[in-house]
């Protein structure tokens, strides 16, 4: 997997997926708000699917 989430992106993407998941277990959310689990997978492992497709890339050029 070659990165393609940057540094902003993926702190963002990790801040909403951790709350998306409290949230949901604490049951202020329907089931929908597991979903932040891919939404923090993605922030941490700095890869998004979707961007691949759609050929984005918000990594800073080495």
């Amino acid at each position: 997997m070659k990165r393609n989430v940057g540094g902003l992106d993926r702190a963002i993407r990790i801040i909403v997926g951790l709350t998306l998941i409290i949230a949901a277990a604490a049951g202020v959310i329907g089931w929908w708000g597991w979903l932040g689990v891919l939404v923090l997978a993605s922030g941490v492992f700095s890869f998004c699917g979707l961007y691949s497709l759609l050929g984005v890339n918000t990594c800073p050029r080495k």
